[in-house]
Order: C-alpha cells, then structure tokens, then sequence
C-alpha cells in the first residue's frame, strides 16, 4: 500500500476516528514502531530551519538550552523571515522570558518594548495566517467538498486518501479536514490550509488586528492546544528539544501570566540560527517521515492502543497526537 505525504486524521467532537486498521494480533505499542523505524523512514531537519535559544543556567548552574523548528514553505514564511533576521542580528541577546500562563503559553521577547528592532523586518499581513491549498504539493491536498466554488474544485482535484473510508479525515471540531504535511499538523477548507495550534508550537505575540507581530515576541503553546488561535495569529514553528525549561518555569504573578518584575523574569543569553554555529556544535535532528508506512503504523498504533496496558483500545485520536516523532541524529 502507499502512503501519500500528508496522513489524513478523522476527528469528531474533537477526538478522531479509528486511523488505520491493524494487524490481526498486533499489539505494538507506538514507542516500538518508532523505534524500529529504518533509518531511510528519518528526513533530516536542515540548520538553517533550526533556532536555539539559550536561557541563563538553572539554580543549580545547569544549562537550558531550548531547540525550534521552524516552518517550512509555503506557511507563515513572512515572519519566518522575521525570525531568521532577528537571530543573525542576535536581537533576543538580553531579552527575557516575560510570561508564563498556566495551562497556555509561554512567552519571551523584550519586556520593556523599548529595545529597537532590525530595519530589515518586513510587515506582514494576516492573510499570510493561511495559504492556498494550491500552495501545497497536489498529492497532499484534500478532496474537494461538495458543492464547493468552482474555483475551489478545479484547485485540489481528486483525493490524497483514496483507499481510506470516506470522511475520516473530515470531522474536526475546528476545521472541515486536519492531516499532517511534511511532518506539520495542518487544517484546511479546502481553499485555503493553516498550521494547528497543538502542544509546543510556536506562535508570533501580536497587539489587536491588523497587527501581526514582527516575530520578536513569541509564544510557545504548554498547555491544551488552543485550536480557537488558529488563523487568527501566526504559527512559525515548534520547539522540538528542552520545552522542559520553559514549561517548569514559576507561573507569571501579573494579568495573563506575565511576570509583574524583572527579577521574575528568566534572562536569555543568546538565540543564534543553528547555522550560525560551529558545525561541530550544531544541534542535529530528524522526523519521521509523513510518507513512510512506519509513520502510518504509528498512528494506527495510537488511535488503536493493544498494548500491554490498555484493555480497551480508544479507535480516536486527535491531530495534535500525531504529530511525527522527532529524535536526535547521533553523533558519528
């Protein structure tokens, strides 16, 4: 069977329907798929898509260092741009950690607002918060609905699940469809696509509409994911390694989780593109791949638990669930 490069998720009620069907007595549990993975299942994550951020030590003198993917083409590539220039100016050097909502986010950027920004920024509009759906790969488009514009017709002809049941992917409680795309959990109309607010994304801190945020103030999604954000401010990326530093962090004392003191905050040292560093320093990562029949028994293996522990197998999972496993490719 083959697997298209966007793995399609049915949800209902805000939990999804049975994925894939498995094996006649098969009771692996998702860690051992993953781990089992051949090595041609894992695509590398390149330099140039990866942030670190470094926090001042903990308590004990022990470092914190923080990893962000960043998202690809064609989603939200404005501000990515942002983001990218702000680290080679290594703007957030000095910045903080300013804001810390129990069960929501995390933020950080200059908490004074008075640190001057590069003048190489762009300004980006909120349409950018969507794409078309002509802008992903056609294999990773979903079916047209019915009765849908003619435009929207002829934009995503045919199906990307054409051995799947009908509608599996099509019951979120947010959007008419959800799936993943190059590693990245996606919603869509249809016409347009959208990156999903799910646990550890990384979104750009705004003021109120038409401002978008010039992506020097983030946000890191730590708690249930806030879904109702999503196209109505931009996602950028995911913290991919030490989310730890920033979930464990003293809730803010002030309105909204921000911190009503300097002294609260947690000081960031540097934030530099991985590119940026020495290549025998930089952080190195892969996902597994959304195109492998291994990523497709791992969702199946979740929506379907048979494991040891689980007496009753749940047949739903949600797309934040999904999302595929990242791990850190070894030094050789």
């Amino acid at each position: 069977m083959k697997y298209p490069g966007l793995i399609a998720v049915a949800v209902s009620g805000g939990a999804a329907l049975a994925l894939l069907p498995m094996a006649a007595g098969a009771a692996q549990a998702p860690a051992d798929i993953v781990a089992a993975a051949p090595r041609a299942a894992w695509i590398p994550i390149p330099a140039d898509s990866l942030i670190v951020m470094d926090l001042s030590p903990d308590r004990g003198g022990k470092a914190r260092r923080i990893v962000i993917q960043l998202m690809p083409t064609p989603f939200a590539a404005g501000h990515v741009a942002n983001i990218k220039a702000l680290a080679r100016h290594h703007w957030w050097d000095g910045t903080s950690v300013n804001r810390v909502q129990d069960n929501y986010v995390v933020q950080w950027g200059d908490a004074t607002e008075k640190k001057p920004l590069p003048a190489d920024l762009v300004k980006v509009p909120d349409s950018d918060y969507v794409v078309p759906a002509t802008a992903l790969p056609s294999e990773a488009r979903p079916a047209p609905a019915a009765g849908s514009s003619p435009e929207g017709q002829a934009a995503i002809a045919g199906t990307i699940t054409p051995s799947a049941p009908d509608g599996w992917h099509e019951r979120d409680s947010y959007a008419p469809w959800v799936g993943i795309h190059a590693g990245w959990p996606i919603a869509s109309d249809r016409e347009s696509a959208w990156p999903v607010h799910c646990y550890g994304m990384v979104g750009v801190g705004r003021d109120l509409s038409p401002d978008t945020g010039t992506g020097a103030e983030l946000y890191v999604v730590i708690g249930q994911a806030p879904r109702q954000l999503d196209r109505n401010i931009a996602l950028v990326g995911r913290i991919i390694a030490g989310i730890e530093h920033l979930s464990s962090l003293p809730r803010g004392t002030g309105a909204l989780g921000f911190y009503k003191t300097a002294g609260e905050r947690t000081p960031i040292q540097s934030v530099r593109l991985a590119s940026e560093l020495p290549a025998a320093t930089r952080p190195r990562f892969e996902y597994l791949s959304d195109h492998s029949q291994d990523f497709a028994r791992y969702v199946a293996a979740r929506a379907n638990r048979k494991d040891s522990f689980y007496s009753r197998p749940a047949g739903a999972i949600d797309i934040c669930n999904i999302v595929p496993p990242v791990r850190v490719v070894s030094k050789r």
